[in-house]
């Protein structure tokens, strides 16, 4: 599961499942993996195609209506529209995604903007050690700056040399591979940079507060 904002009914439920799932710490395998020896984490399953998993709530982001807020703990903020957003320097980037509800896909070909890129421009303050992203849904997760600072870490926009359907996060949407998918928010409009971690929403649900596929860090 990688969003949800618990709004509704049926989201309740769902999150209430969740936290069973976390109690009875169903899926875990109570195994580790070597990422350097072994691709697949503990417990997944490869997928061809790539599965939707939401709480029913896909906000609708015209271009019009994109922006992107980065601020906290950092000496530039800033604010950008989507065209703005497109042009700070693109690259490509080639990685596996890992759900912790058990499914990976190998090789997804991703365009958009490196996270350096993003923390290069906005300077973050000395202190600064954590990031919450947030989603235009309500969402938030959170990792620690280190984890967000990393060569394959992106803000991406396209997917398999397409934009990124709304159903999977589009316009934009960060991407974080070596940690499970709940951490790359989907329709991101704010990065806030931190001095002190705070728990997004499926970490204050059950979820791991790190979310290491092949540590199985599935449940808090």
């Amino acid at each position: 599961m990688d969003d949800g904002t618990g709004k509704n009914a049926g989201t309740t439920k769902l999150v209430e499942a969740k936290r069973a799932w976390a109690r009875d710490g169903r899926l875990l395998t109570g195994t580790t993996a070597d990422p350097a020896q072994v691709r697949l984490p503990p417990g997944q399953r490869l997928v061809k195609d790539w599965p939707v998993l939401d709480l029913g709530a896909q906000p609708s982001i015209t271009p019009q209506r994109f922006r992107l807020d980065i601020d906290g703990a950092v000496h530039r903020p800033l604010s950008l529209r989507l065209d703005e957003f497109m042009a700070l320097p693109q690259a490509d980037s080639v990685s596996d995604m890992h759900c912790v509800t058990q499914w990976s896909r190998y090789d997804n070909h991703w365009r958009g903007v490196a996270a350096r890129t993003v923390i290069e421009a906005v300077q973050p303050h000395s202190d600064a050690a954590h990031v919450l992203l947030h989603g235009a849904d309500g969402y938030a997760t959170n990792l620690r700056l280190d984890q967000f600072d990393q060569a394959d870490v992106f803000l991406v926009h396209s997917w398999e040399g397409a934009p990124i359907s709304a159903e999977h996060g589009g316009p934009v949407r960060a991407l974080i591979p070596r940690l499970y998918l709940w951490k790359s928010a989907k329709w991101i409009n704010r990065i806030e940079f931190l001095v002190r971690d705070r728990p997004g929403f499926w970490e204050r649900n059950g979820y791991h507060n790190n979310a290491d596929p092949w540590m199985e860090e599935r449940y808090g």
